[in-house]
């Protein structure tokens, strides 16, 4: 094998994984989501697991981050503000990526 294969196979293999990353990313910040907007609508732990499954699967009606937006807004109604409520996707967006490195040293 050449290196210029050694470097295409490698450049791939980063893609991937970082890919897979990303999106493990994206679902753990889901559920961390969830689960804090279960807290805020005073949901009970059987009931927080099925929220979680709801919010991960509305995160899959379209690409970006907007879909999930729009199920958290609407089942938070007024009891947390849009301002608010991106904000913690940002802490929560932020808290799954810690989670995840730390998980893989």
């Amino acid at each position: 094998m050449s290196t210029f294969d050694d470097r295409k196979n490698a450049f791939e293999a980063k893609f991937a994984h970082d890919d897979e990353m990303r999106f493990k990313a994206e679902m753990r910040r889901n559920r961390l989501l969830a689960e804090w907007a279960a807290l805020q609508l005073g949901y009970d732990a059987p009931r927080t697991t099925e929220y979680v499954k709801e919010v991960i699967k509305a995160d899959f009606a379209e690409a970006g981050d907007e879909d999930v937006f729009r199920k958290l807004n609407a089942d938070l109604g007024d009891k947390v503000s849009e301002a608010d409520l991106r904000a913690q996707m940002v802490v929560a967006d932020a808290e799954a990526k810690v989670q995840l490195l730390t998980e893989a040293q």
